[in-house]
């Protein structure tokens, strides 16, 4: 009975996570449930026949639930196995609790201890139904490359160490004195430390993402900022050659009067060169525009090459910070490697396009000299030591969303393709 506790566990790990589930939820249930008693009938045959304490045949069967919960959503590692392990860390409090109200020192529990146990996890799993189908929910769904996630999955296990730590091994321990009670004070004390410690988590991971979302937004503006700039150079030059223009037809009437042809050329070079050669449009989609009409200057300073080819409409189904994140990061990472690259094979191209009216393709090709350094699929700095924070970032924003990204590198050329998806994909 004791492993009947995973039945709230997993609805309660399921809540806020139900818009990334990669079944329906009658059929996740219709498998999740015999999976479960399953579990507790192989359970009860392991006691009987090797007389394994049941206490730790929690762990494997907590290992083989966070398998089959991982395998069943669309969300990263990281974040999934962080939310299960929230679930097993609260659980395991409550059954210290259990094991102090009922007086039951030794496993296996008596039915009392195991369907209390249960039943506390049900009450939790009910009162835990709005903030982890809300908050929680907003907090996976947020697009933070949040460093919060790499170290939130330290608090369960500890927390599940200390309640190990604290159960009675003699039976009957509990009955001396004032121990029960002590015993289940620190039971509840540890859950609301453990509470209070996902509430702070929370906060901090907020607060964090929050703060992503601003950069993103204040590096847009500031590439729409030196766009409106550019484009407002470009038009006072163009105003200017207007202004000019009939003064050099005055000139070009003389020298063809006189017959001087040559001046007449000379002076036809000259003013080429003082027509502007800025674009006032590069493409429909003010994104794509403001982040290319930001880079093209960089890459001209820099002796670039850069053929950018965009083919975007007006509005696309991809949310603004995205497009400009990912297009941001890739041109930035080609300009590095471009300027590490010898001048002559120095060349960038960029296409994009929009494909059946949900994905946005993305293709970013650059010429590069030295080698890639890559580590288990991760693209290693080749500024410090340590993962690539660029790419990472790319793919991070195309996979939360449903799509993908593709880096292929060789002969010279590292190519980065990305489909970004609208939100109406699942």
């Amino acid at each position: 009975m004791e492993l009947m506790v995973f039945l709230p566990g997993m609805l309660l790990a399921y809540f806020p996570v139900k818009q990334y589930l990669r079944l329906r939820p009658a059929r996740l249930a219709a498998v999740t449930v015999p999976l479960i008693l399953l579990l507790c009938l192989a359970g009860e045959a392991a006691r009987r026949f090797f007389h394994i304490n049941i206490l730790w045949l929690f762990f494997p069967a907590a290992a083989i639930m966070g398998s089959f919960y991982v395998h069943t959503l669309n969300v990263t590692r990281w974040k999934s196995v962080s939310v299960f392990l929230a679930v097993c860390g609260v659980f395991s409090c409550l059954g210290s609790a259990a094991v102090g109200i009922s007086g039951e020192t030794t496993p296996p529990f008596p039915p009392r201890t195991a369907a209390l146990w249960f039943l506390m996890c049900c009450a939790l799993t009910a009162a835990s139904w709005y903030p982890a189908a809300h908050a929680a929910r907003r907090l996976l769904e947020d697009d933070a490359f949040a460093a919060t996630w790499y170290v939130f999955w330290i608090l369960p296990p500890i927390f599940i160490s200390l309640n190990l730590f604290i159960m009675p091994r003699n039976p009957g321990i509990l009955e001396q004195g004032r121990l029960r009670l002590i015993y289940i004070f620190f039971s509840f004390l540890f859950l609301a430390l453990l509470l209070l410690f996902y509430l702070l988590f929370y906060l901090m991971a907020s607060g964090l993402n929050r703060n992503d979302r601003l950069r993103l937004e204040n590096q847009f503006l500031s590439m729409q900022q030196a766009r409106y700039d550019s484009l407002l150079a470009t038009t006072r030059q163009i105003r200017q050659a207007r202004h000019d223009l009939r003064h050099h037809f005055h000139v070009l009437q003389g020298f063809a009067a006189q017959g001087k042809c040559d001046s007449l050329t000379a002076y036809l070079e000259e003013a080429q060169g003082n027509i502007p050669a800025g674009d006032l449009g590069l493409c429909a989609n003010a994104v794509v525009d403001s982040v290319a009409g930001y880079f093209v200057p960089l890459y001209k300073e820099n002796g670039i090459p850069l053929s950018f080819v965009p083919d975007l409409p007006r509005d696309l189904p991809v949310p603004d910070t995205d497009l400009c994140s990912v297009l941001s990061n890739l041109l930035e990472n080609a300009m590095e490697a471009s300027l590490r690259t010898a001048p002559e094979k120095r060349s960038v191209r960029v296409s994009a396009c929009l494909h059946s009216g949900n994905m946005v393709l993305l293709s970013v090709e650059n010429n590069y000299d030295g080698e890639v350094r890559e580590k288990n699929g991760v693209f290693l700095s080749s500024k410090r030591p340590g993962e690539g924070i660029g790419l990472q970032a790319v793919r991070h924003t195309a996979e939360k969303g449903g799509g993908y990204v593709r880096f292929h590198y060789g002969d010279g050329v590292f190519t980065a393709n990305v489909m970004l998806r609208g939100g109406n994909h699942l």
